[in-house]
């Protein structure tokens, strides 16, 4: 895989990650919301429940949020070590002599 194509599908990455934590904070709102609708309503088992479920929830944004930290600093990283936006300009320079 060549240096550009490779900065690429790291950056593709960046925004799953980014995708996925939004989700992940939308879960966390949900539940609470849910939360907070049944301390009206006051069921056991959504009492029982629903506390652990936010908990994983929270401890896998947490996971996501470390991992998309890391993995934007390594991109950026790389894309700076392999001068990436040279290698863009070049790229577009060779495509447009290509029509």
């Amino acid at each position: 895989m060549d240096t550009l194509k490779k900065f690429e599908l790291m950056e593709k990455i960046v925004r799953e990650l980014e995708d996925l934590q939004h989700s992940q904070q939308a879960i966390i709102q949900k539940i609470g919301k849910i939360e907070v609708d049944n301390i009206e309503l006051s069921d056991k088992k959504l009492d029982k429940d629903l506390p652990d479920m936010h908990q994983r929830v929270a401890d896998n944004l947490d996971t996501i949020v470390e991992i998309l930290a890391y993995f934007a600093d390594k991109t950026q990283n790389f894309g700076n070590k392999n001068n990436v936006d040279a290698l863009k300009e070049r790229q577009i320079i060779n495509d447009a002599t290509k029509g």
